[in-house]
């Protein structure tokens, strides 16, 4: 295959994923979520949740999130054009158990009932994060 050859089945492809890319990236999305709310009941109880330290935590968060691009994007072998796609399919389960978690297990968060919604929140930042930066990560060189 010639060079113009590997351009055109990547620009082709860019839109689909296999269903082993979908399932790797949803594996990746539940286990991302999950360390992200045992993060946030490890550093809430320092205020890292509260006043000023909240604006730190969720700037913190975005340099925090590009590692996490990367690696979906290596597991799930996506190439540049697919990080958008890819990012979203992360995001989805983290979002649904986020919701389910804030509803229903409040206490994962901590055990201050204070915190619950400060806990959600940060996570809900980190995935809206990590949609924007899979958008940007994903534009062609």
């Amino acid at each position: 295959m010639t060079n113009q050859q590997d351009i055109s089945d990547v620009v082709r492809h860019a839109g689909s994923l296999s269903l082993r890319q979908i399932f790797i990236l949803a594996v990746f999305g539940i286990l991302l979520w999950f360390g992200a709310a045992m993060l946030v009941r490890l550093i809430a109880p320092f205020g890292a949740l509260d006043g000023a330290a909240r604006l730190l935590t969720y700037a913190l968060v975005v340099p925090g999130t590009i590692p996490a691009v990367l690696v979906a994007r290596s597991l799930a072998r996506l190439h540049r054009q697919q990080t958008a796609l890819g990012i979203t399919i992360v995001t989805a389960p983290a979002l649904l158990l986020d919701g389910i978690a804030f509803a229903w297990f409040p206490t994962l968060y901590g055990p201050d009932p204070a915190l619950h919604l400060a806990g959600a929140a940060v996570i809900l930042w980190g995935a809206g994060v990590g949609l924007v930066l899979g958008l940007l990560m994903g534009k062609p060189a």
